[in-house]
């Protein structure tokens, strides 16, 4: 069989910080990180491509109070919105992929799932929220709206006395379409999967399929799906060309090749931005744990450039 690879697209592979996000603005973004996958398919790699969601779905939600509040329009809960943004993003990807692989005259199909992931009805993620979503509220508006819907408000890090929603991150424990994830990608298909985590749902006590009101970390969602298809490498797209250790601080390290013992040891002493890295790292340990054989993070515009790149595997593999 030829090597499987997921690669995780981040926030800003589809859009940058100092943009306003036009369609224009992440096609563009879209089509020059693809370009870096192309090394992947020349080398006999199948790959499944998942991606973050985090200012699209935002965008949605902020669509969602405008047109409440104006058109008196009813909001659509929080998974909607997520499977929305999969299939938004997951259009422009696969559309975008088809006019790369045409130019490099590659001949390989293109899907897009709607991906639903399994988290467990009792996680102790829902007894504390903390993923924002959403726009930024005053306190008087914040307190309205916890009144009227018994949602959760957190003061915003970035704007003082501004007010966002928080919502729980549960822990990803099963891709639901996982097996055709598979199929189609071991038949040579290119596979765009679990976008944003994948939209949350719960099993009720008779079986059946429950939406969850929470949000799914990306990364990880993105290495437990690839653990289950038996990936062979875990490739996280971000704006940072490697991992280092003390990031920001005079003790600054670059760390290039690590082995799984050494980077749990870093992540426990906390040598990872909690907010930043440590997620991500978490997600590369977990796919090695279940099987990966690579994990890399990587700037996503230097995935081909060999040079660049943190690499993580169960020994060191220099």
């Amino acid at each position: 069989m030829n090597k499987l690879a997921v690669v995780a697209m981040g926030g800003n592979a589809l859009l940058r910080d100092n943009q306003q996000g036009t369609i224009d603005e992440q096609e563009q973004n879209t089509t020059d990180t693809l370009e870096n996958l192309i090394f992947l398919i020349r080398e006999g790699y199948d790959l499944v491509i998942t991606h973050g969601n985090g200012p699209q779905v935002g965008n949605i939600l902020m669509r969602n109070d405008a047109g409440e509040s104006e058109y008196g329009i009813p909001q659509m809960p929080l998974d909607i919105c997520v499977a929305d943004s999969q299939g938004g993003i997951g259009y422009m990807i696969e559309r975008m992929l088809r006019n790369v692989l045409q130019k490099h005259g590659i001949q390989r199909e293109v899907v897009t799932l709607v991906t639903m992931v399994l988290v467990k009805e009792d996680d102790p993620a829902f007894e504390r929220p903390s993923k924002r979503v959403g726009k930024i509220y005053s306190k008087e508006e914040a307190d309205r709206i916890s009144g009227e819907k018994n949602w959760i408000f957190k003061e915003d890090k970035k704007r003082a006395g501004g007010y966002r929603r928080v919502v729980p991150s549960p822990a990803p424990i099963e891709i639901i379409n996982e097996k055709i994830v598979e199929t189609l990608a071991r038949q040579g298909t290119i596979v765009v999967a679990a976008g944003g985590g994948g939209v949350p749902v719960y099993m009720d006590s008779e079986g059946r399929i429950r939406p969850s009101e929470s949000v799914i970390d990306k990364d990880l969602a993105s290495a437990l799906l690839g653990a289950r298809i038996r990936a062979n490498e875990f490739y996280i797209l971000t704006d940072v060309p490697y991992v280092y250790i003390n990031y920001s601080t005079p003790q600054q390290e670059v760390k290039e090749f690590l082995n799984y013992a050494d980077t749990m040891d870093y992540l426990e002493k906390g040598m990872f931005g909690e907010g930043d890295m440590a997620p991500k790292i978490r997600a590369c340990l977990q796919f090695i744990k279940n099987g990966g054989v690579k994990s890399v993070i990587t700037e996503a515009f230097k995935l081909e450039d060999k040079r660049y790149g943190t690499k993580i595997t169960m020994e060191y593999d220099k």
